[in-house]
C-alpha cells in the first residue's frame, strides 16, 4: 500500500524513475555480456557495472524515503538492498571469471528489478 504522503511528497515518482533506470542498466549489462561471451572485447560491461551500483544505491535511498517518511511499504527497500548487495556479488563473480554463478545471478537481478518497476508503476 502506498500512502498519500508517499505520492504527494514525490518519493514514489522518484522511485519509479530510479527503478526504471536501474532496470535499464541491468538490461544493458545483459546485452554487453552477450557481446563478451561471443568474443568481443570492450569496457562497456565494466563501465555498466558502475552504473548498476550507483543506480542501485540511489534506488535503495529512494525506497527508504518511500517507506519511512512516506509511510509506504517497507519491502521495496529490502528488495532494493538485495539488488544493491547482489550487484556487488555479481561484480566480484564476474571479476574472478566465475561465469557459472555470474550469469544466473544476473538473471535474478534482472527479475528483481523488473518486479520493483512493475510494482511501482501499477500504483
Amino acid at each position: 500500500m502506498v500512502t498519500q504522503v508517499a505520492r504527494a511528497s514525490g518519493y514514489l515518482t522518484a522511485f519509479k524513475v530510479v527503478a526504471l533506470l536501474n532496470m535499464a542498466a541491468i538490461l544493458m549489462q545483459a546485452v554487453t555480456a552477450g557481446q563478451l561471451l561471443s568474443g568481443a572485447t570492450g569496457g562497456l560491461h565494466g563501465a555498466g557495472a558502475m552504473a548498476v551500483h550507483v543506480l542501485g544505491l540511489a534506488q535503495l535511498v529512494v525506497a527508504v524515503l518511500v517507506w519511512r517518511p512516506g509511510r509506504g511499504e517497507g519491502w521495496p527497500a529490502l528488495v532494493s538492498l538485495a539488488v544493491l548487495l547482489l550487484g556487488f556479488v555479481q561484480s566480484m563473480l564476474g571479476g574472478s571469471g566465475a561465469v557459472a554463478g555470474h550469469v544466473p545471478l544476473g538473471m535474478a537481478l534482472f527479475g528483481l528489478s523488473v518486479w520493483l518497476v512493475v510494482w511501482s508503476w501499477r500504483r
